[in-house]
């Protein structure tokens, strides 16, 4: 069973081609790109290049996750998206805001965003109705903030800990009453995991597919990628799309990445072998 990945109006057929989300950050201190893209025609311009170079979808953030970075209050976060009804409309694929607040969450999608992508790892009540009573797609990440051991350690290996995770939030919120086919999930690559456990992720990735859920890889410049291809922060996108290949191979449906240019053609060329 293949299945869909329902974003509101916007449909994406799993396992026909595999899907790329461009990634936004209207950020001053994100790791890879923070302060580029803070101004509205700057935002526009590179969401609309993105979309030119082969992005499926749109991925717009306004809140650094950075290791050590300082959250914006959700004041600040809704400062830097005010230029978001704008960009929606700009564009002819589908926005996704990258959010863990509700009340961004409601806002994100007044202004025509179609997906929440939640990075927090927790079940919250109130995002579950508002994705719920939306119909937009929801984007659930694996945090090791809220989902490790104590000591932010994963005893029985970290692989068999996220599939479980994403076994218990699918079951919770298909409870919630929020369909299946809405459901994305991400194995949080880089996120409090260490470069053996984020290999591990990607080497057992297939494990974490199942069959009609759509599923995210998101390693991107990611600290693990640049160490194990060797690469500098400032050049390490042939890592990535290597990393993006791999992913593809394990079945992943959407790759998150900076590079949309470069990804889309290793994808294709990753289609081409593994899905034709």
């Amino acid at each position: 069973m293949a299945g869909i990945f329902r974003c509101a109006d916007a449909v994406f057929p799993l396992g026909e081609r595999t899907y790329l989300m461009g990634i936004l950050n209207l950020t001053p201190d994100s790791f890879s790109d923070g302060g580029l893209y803070t101004t509205r025609d700057a935002a526009i311009g590179r969401a609309l290049e993105m979309q030119s170079q082969g992005a499926d979808l749109i991925d717009v953030g306004a809140v650094s996750t950075r290791p050590g970075s300082v959250p914006a209050d959700e004041a600040e976060e809704l400062r830097r998206l005010s230029f978001l009804a704008e960009l929606c409309a700009a564009l002819s694929v589908p926005v996704s805001v990258d959010t863990y607040n509700p009340g961004t969450a409601e806002y994100a999608l007044r202004c025509g965003a179609k997906v929440i992508n939640d990075v927090s790892g927790r079940f919250n009540p109130a995002m579950a109705a508002l994705v719920r009573d939306s119909g937009c797609g929801y984007i659930v990440m694996h945090s090791p903030t809220a989902n490790a051991g104590e000591d932010g350690s994963y005893p029985d290996g970290v692989l068999p800990h996220v599939e479980d995770f994403f076994s218990r939030m699918r079951e919770t919120l298909t409870g919630a009453g929020i369909p299946e086919e809405n459901l994305c999930f991400d194995p949080g690559f880089g996120f409090g995991k260490n470069t053996g456990d984020n290999l591990a992720l990607l080497q057992g990735l297939d494990r974490l597919k199942k069959d009609g859920v759509c599923l995210m890889s998101a390693l991107s410049r990611k600290r693990f990628v640049r160490e194990l291809g060797a690469s500098p922060m400032d050049d390490c996108d042939a890592a990535t799309a290597a990393g993006c290949v791999i992913s593809v191979q394990k079945g992943a449906d959407f790759l998150r990445v900076h590079d949309v240019k470069n990804c889309a053609r290793a994808a294709r060329f990753a289609d081409a072998v593994y899905r034709s």
